[in-house]
């Protein structure tokens, strides 16, 4: 019965609207969703015949009548009406009955974002039933979902590496002093993969094969050990179904153009930090997070290149969503983050 009663108080909330996955965070809750960011559509009527999870299992499976719509890309909002549905349809998931009063959220975007993206995500969460809406880099988020001390004039470098897009930041007394933003990540490793077996192989796949590949034998570096995987694609000259045996060489090959992408926005940043906060990151180390932190080498080749021990976050794929959902938890202390 209290369950029910608080479902109708406004909770402050926090969101990481990502490419691949929105996560939701609820005041006092913790995490309460976790689901990729995509919507079924039936291509005659519009209507929505699944969102999340259940989308995705329909992705590349699904027939001609059904359309498969990520409106995330390059993690901002890329189809505006979608975005908006697949908001309020998480957060009908989230609370069994709606607020009376519109809850604060936050939510995470990238560093590079424009004043008509920051617009989008404000608009959305508006028109998916939230209140105020404050903003924060990703970056930002993802330090503090690291624990690091983000108040103190110490500089932190955070490289949060997602879906649609790599954010590199160092940050120092609520603030990013530094950054770049990438719009290179987990989905551009996903198409050279596909692109790669093609050329190789005229064998096609899906990317969501491609980033199964990706995280079981995927590395930076040459490992110890080779690995392969036996794959299923569609042999691009019969069309019909072929087993091809990929190794972890062939997956280096196929992402070393976006590898080396974000191993040079590392760099650039460190060249755009002043001495003193380059100083601070030689002590403290760099960190990553996100869902590419996962992959095999990515830390030793980032310390083979700039030389600076690597770090990679405590369950890197919600360092984002923790962050924003800490600030939630103590906003006035964080109030110095918010973009808007």
């Amino acid at each position: 019965m209290f369950g029910r009663m608080m479902d109708f108080l406004a909770k402050d909330m926090a969101m990481d609207l990502g490419t691949a996955n929105t996560l939701i965070y609820v005041k006092g809750k913790g995490i309460v969703l976790d689901e990729p960011s995509m919507v079924a559509t039936a291509k005659s009527s519009g209507e929505v015949i699944a969102i999340g999870r259940e989308a995705k299992n329909l992705a590349g499976r699904h027939t001609k009548g059904t359309i498969i719509t990520r409106p995330m890309r390059d993690g901002v909002i890329y189809d505006f009406e979608t975005a908006s549905f697949m908001v309020r349809s998480f957060l009908g998931k989230v609370f069994r009955r709606f607020p009376l009063s519109r809850p604060k959220l936050v939510v995470a975007v990238p560093v590079g974002i424009t004043s008509v993206e920051k617009r989008a995500v404000i608009e959305a969460a508006d028109m998916a039933g939230a209140g105020k809406v404050f903003l924060i880099d990703e970056p930002m988020a993802a330090a503090i979902g690291a624990g690091l001390p983000i108040d103190q004039p110490s500089g932190q470098m955070v490289v949060d590496i997602g879906g649609g897009t790599t954010e590199v930041a160092i940050i120092s007394k609520f603030a990013v002093s530094c950054s770049e933003s990438l719009r290179v990540a987990g989905d551009e490793a996903n198409e050279a993969i596909c692109n790669y077996i093609r050329q190789k192989h005229s064998v096609a796949i899906s990317e969501m094969m491609a980033e199964v590949i990706k995280m079981k034998i995927g590395s930076a570096v040459p490992l110890k050990k080779t690995l392969e995987i036996k794959l299923r694609g569609k042999d691009l000259a019969s069309g019909m179904p072929k087993v091809i045996t990929i190794t972890d060489s062939d997956i280096r090959l196929a992402m070393r153009e976006p590898t080396l992408a974000i191993i040079e926005a590392v760099r650039r940043v460190l060249e755009k930090a002043t001495p003193d906060l380059a100083s601070d990151v030689a002590e403290n180390g760099i960190w990553l997070a996100g869902g590419g932190a996962l992959l095999k080498g990515l830390r030793a080749l980032i310390h083979q290149a700039v030389g600076l021990d690597v770090i990679q976050t405590e369950d890197p794929l919600r360092a984002v969503i923790r962050g924003a959902g800490s600030v939630t938890e103590h906003f006035d202390h964080y109030r110095d983050v918010f973009l808007n």
